[in-house]
């Protein structure tokens, strides 16, 4: 899993399944507007959800839970503004920011993972 692009697709498919598993509802993926992308927008029983995914291979360029910082959060936040707007069926929601932070071997395997739900800017 040399390349980023690699591992950061198999974070998000991981983190998709295991949300699933979990019993969210999955309602879309790498939702793009101009400026940003929400990884996973799902449903935690009627609450609706935006999943941000970090995944790195190793922690020699730092562990994935540092790379959500103001500024991102800032961002998601925004987008998940921009979302609600585009899609009005979800415009009475309760919604939140989640993030999960992956580390995985160098051949895939997951050896750490955190799902850190409800993120605020403080």
């Amino acid at each position: 899993m040399a390349r980023t692009t690699d591992a950061g697709n198999a974070g998000e498919a991981f983190v998709t399944g295991r949300l699933q598993r979990a019993g969210y509802r999955i309602i879309d993926r790498n939702w793009r507007i101009r400026g940003g992308e929400i990884d996973i927008v799902a449903l935690d029983g009627e609450m609706l959800v935006f999943v941000e995914v970090k995944a790195r291979t190793g922690e020699r360029v730092g562990y994935a839970e540092d790379a959500v910082d103001a500024r991102k959060l800032t961002r998601l936040m925004r987008a998940a503004e921009m979302y609600v707007e585009a899609y009005p069926e979800h415009s009475d929601r309760v919604w939140r920011v989640d993030f999960v932070a992956i580390t995985l071997s160098v051949g895939g395997v997951v050896r750490r993972y955190s799902h850190n739900e409800n993120l605020t800017l403080e």
